[in-house]
């Protein structure tokens, strides 16, 4: 059974989020793959040594700072780097990430000004995991990721590793 990365926000069950909260997906498809055991959680942030709750941070060019304007690109790369590692030693199938985060979004992260405007782009993690030849999804895209999963176990795709 191929695995499937996860944003843990998503995932449920545990508050990863900056602000102490979840996002719990319950897309009956993906509860069915969590209820299988299928999914692995990960949250970047966390892995980067990041605390929870913890201040919302942004990426700001090739930066991720916090509103104050502290920079933890730091840890968002060791987190990106620690869910890659993790994609690539579990052979996952693909990532289904968070959308708008400085770590996992997918096509769409805030804009760097905290107004609340948003932008086209990817979190660190994301831009990691599909550098490495990931595919990733975000929550929006469970349909696609479903498809995916059907022609990658019917052996019409192999993962990076």
């Amino acid at each position: 059974m191929k695995k499937v990365l996860v944003s843990e926000c998503l995932y449920g069950g545990r508050a990863v989020r900056h602000d102490g909260g979840e996002a719990a997906e319950t897309d009956p498809r993906f509860l069915k793959w969590k209820g299988e055991g299928r999914l692995l959680p990960i949250c970047p942030e966390v892995f980067g040594g990041l605390p929870t709750p913890r201040p919302d941070c942004q990426r700001a060019g090739g930066r991720v700072v916090t509103r104050a304007g502290a920079d933890v690109t730091k840890a968002f790369v060791a987190g990106a780097r620690e869910a890659l590692r993790m994609a690539l030693a579990n052979d996952v199938a693909f990532a289904i990430m968070k959308q708008g985060s400085p770590s996992c979004g997918v096509s769409l992260i805030y804009d760097g000004s905290f107004s609340g405007g948003k932008t086209a782009g990817q979190g660190l993690a994301t831009e990691f995991l599909r550098g490495a030849g990931f595919e990733v999804f975000c929550e929006e895209g469970i349909g696609a990721a479903a498809a995916a999963l059907a022609r990658i176990e019917a052996g019409g795709y192999c993962s990076p590793t």
